[in-house]
Parts: structure tokens; C-alpha cells; sequence
């Protein structure tokens, strides 16, 4: 059974920093991209950033470009998510997704919200 569990959200002032990490198990974790959406109040859920499964290749949403870093540890079946300078719109819940894309298997989520 695949098993998703978000966690270090929290709340945080415009320009703070957060780091997400995502535990994965139930499937051979290294030899899947992943990836992170998020979903803000009243909106759907958004892409933000994908890993393949090296490590060696990511991808970012304009809008967390040089802001964010994706980051995984195969070792540990563990995808991380760094979010520094957060903004008031990052507020939302933080979803890690099993593959490529916002459609796959995702874990509960994590509250990041960023507020003055």
C-alpha cells in the first residue's frame, strides 16, 4: 500500500522560511519521480515542483522559481521541499504526489500558511 505522509508545515511570516518533507512507503521509492502541489483556500490543486528519480533533474513552477528547492534521499524514502522567502499567496495546504504531475497518489498534506 503507498503511504504519504507530509510533514514541517506550520505558519510563518511573509519572506520566513519552511521545510516540507514527504515519508513514502509502500513502493520502491527510488525509482519514482515525484512530486509537490498545493491547493490554496477555494482553488484547485496546483503544480509547484517534480524530482525524477536520481535527484538529477527538477522542475519548479514559475511562481516558486528560484524561491523554492525540491530534494529527495533515497536512502531514507524521503522527498523534501525547502520554501524560503514565502509569500502570502504560498498559503495553502502542501501535497507530495507519487509521479510526474498533480494527479497521482498524494499523502494528507501539510498546513503552510504565511501571513504577516
Amino acid at each position: 500500500e503507498v503511504r504519504l505522509v507530509e510533514s514541517g508545515g506550520g505558519l510563518v511570516q511573509p519572506g520566513g522560511s519552511l521545510r516540507l518533507s514527504c515519508a513514502a512507503s509502500g513502493f520502491e521509492f527510488s525509482g519514482y519521480d515525484m512530486t509537490w502541489a498545493r491547493q490554496a483556500p477555494g482553488k484547485g490543486l496546483e503544480y509547484v515542483s517534480s524530482i525524477n528519480w536520481t535527484g538529477g533533474e527538477t522542475d519548479y513552477a514559475d511562481s516558486v522559481k528560484g524561491r523554492f528547492t525540491i530534494s529527495r534521499d533515497n536512502a531514507k524514502n524521503t522527498l523534501f521541499l525547502q520554501m524560503n522567502s514565502l509569500k502570502t499567496d504560498d498559503t495553502g495546504v502542501y501535497y507530495c504526489v507519487l509521479g510526474r504531475g498533480v494527479r497521482g497518489e498524494r499523502g494528507q498534506g501539510t498546513q503552510v500558511s504565511v501571513s504577516p
